[in-house]
């Protein structure tokens, strides 16, 4: 193999890599999201009316879901057609499998949003 082809395969590595991070910054993101979502319905409890922790809460937890849908999506769809890289990729079935277990528990956070007790 010649040095372009070498620096071809690194690069290829380099994006690899790069996808990684992004996608643990979308899960990161997601999580963070959700928490905040959770959090704002105790929290926001008595300072805003009903409606608008609620209404806040919500959108926090959906976000997430939606984070967490992105992630996947950008790992498993990327909009480059990069070289064959030497680095092992993550298998499709961990991030379907974490991902939609992340989902349904954004599900059940929001579940606990609209139908949970507000305040603290």
């Amino acid at each position: 193999m010649d040095s372009a082809d070498r620096r071809t395969v690194l690069a290829a590595d380099r994006t690899v890599l790069a996808a990684e991070r992004t996608y643990a910054a979308w899960v990161r993101t997601g999580l963070t999201s959700l928490a905040s979502g959770v959090g704002a319905k105790k929290v926001l409890g008595g300072v805003l009316p009903d409606w608008a922790v609620v209404l806040t809460a919500s959108v926090l937890v959906l976000f997430s879901a939606a984070c967490f849908a992105a992630a996947v999506w950008r790992e498993l769809w990327p909009d480059i057609n990069a070289p064959k890289p030497e680095v092992r990729r993550l298998p499709r079935a961990l991030l379907l499998g974490l991902n939609g277990f992340l989902m349904l528990v954004a599900l059940a956070a929001l579940m606990g949003v609209w139908f949970g007790e507000t305040g603290g």
